[in-house]
């Protein structure tokens, strides 16, 4: 009997902007479609899953090591919506530590129990911080354990700098058997200049947008709820946005090597945009108006 092939993906993106939110629906959505789908949140945070089970949080890897010297797949990992398998690696006591350890373990656990083949997923998919540069949280993509890079990004300069920095982390260990770029998911795109901005930084590093998601009231309506909005509000736009995403990712087969801008590069090209709108604001331009 032929071993199937899981696809296993790294979603990555700064602090606080949708990344969590993104992948969860993500994973909802691959569920729903009938997949089986195993979310593994690397944030010492701890709370990539809640969404998938009503908000609650579940022990980590790391807490229940710290506990017992040896795990049982059983007591980490956890069904959630609709089936999808829940997992946090957790974090060291605050203040001790690599925030990154977690993941190492946690993976480490996972091949040894030999839980992915077990569970006959099709998707690993893995939630990772991605505005931390620590040797950690770079382990997907350095040691090649997710195949697929996709990053969560806004318009906003911070969320393209974590972004740039990422693509500079792909492209460090792309000849090493690293992981590959699939592409930005483009969050909270409302405004048609964050659309252009978005647009113009993948022209630039060489990659592309999978999907264009847009900042929604529903999202955080179905998260008070403690859900996804794949689950609280299946019928919305919203919903059928991640829908779309889902597909996308499902039919994703050729990620590539980005190409970065140097930090001279992305300043002068950030200042560019920055004089650009404020021409929109103070009406110096139409927003038709190109010249960047």
């Amino acid at each position: 009997m032929v071993k199937k092939k899981i696809k296993q993906i790294a979603i990555y993106g700064k602090g606080g902007i949708g990344k969590s939110t993104t992948t969860s629906n993500l994973s909802a959505a691959l569920v729903q479609a009938g997949y089986k789908v195993m979310q593994f949140g690397c944030d010492p945070k701890s709370d990539s899953t809640n969404t998938l089970r009503g908000g609650k949080y579940i022990p980590t890897v790391l807490d229940t090591l710290r506990e017992k010297n040896v795990v049982k797949a059983e007591e980490v990992v956890f069904e959630g919506f609709h089936g999808v398998y829940c997992v946090e690696a957790g974090g060291p006591a605050p203040g001790v530590g690599c925030a990154g350890r977690g993941i190492i373990t946690a993976v480490q656990l996972m091949k040894q129990q030999k839980v992915f083949d077990e569970l006959d997923l099709d998707f690993v998919i893995y939630d990772v911080l991605g505005d931390v540069v620590c040797g950690g949280f770079a382990v997907p993509i350095r040691e090649g354990i997710a195949e697929h890079v996709f990053t969560v990004s806004s318009a906003d300069f911070m969320a393209i700098y974590a972004a740039n920095n990422l693509f500079k982390g792909i492209q460090k260990y792309s000849h090493a058997g690293g992981a590959l770029l699939g592409g930005v998911i483009a969050n909270s795109i409302n405004a048609p200049y964050a659309r252009e901005i978005i647009d113009d930084f993948v022209q630039r590093t060489h990659t592309k947008v999978i999907e264009y998601v847009p900042r929604s009231v529903t999202v955080t309506q179905s998260e008070l709820q403690g859900k996804t909005t794949i689950e609280a509000a299946p019928n919305s736009e919203q919903a059928k946005v991640y829908s779309s995403l889902a597909q996308k990712i499902a039919e994703h087969v050729e990620s590539s090597t980005p190409s970065p801008l140097e930090l001279k590069e992305l300043r002068e090209w950030a200042a560019k945009w920055g004089n650009h709108l404020l021409a929109l604001e103070t009406g110096e331009i139409r927003t038709e108006a190109a010249g960047i």
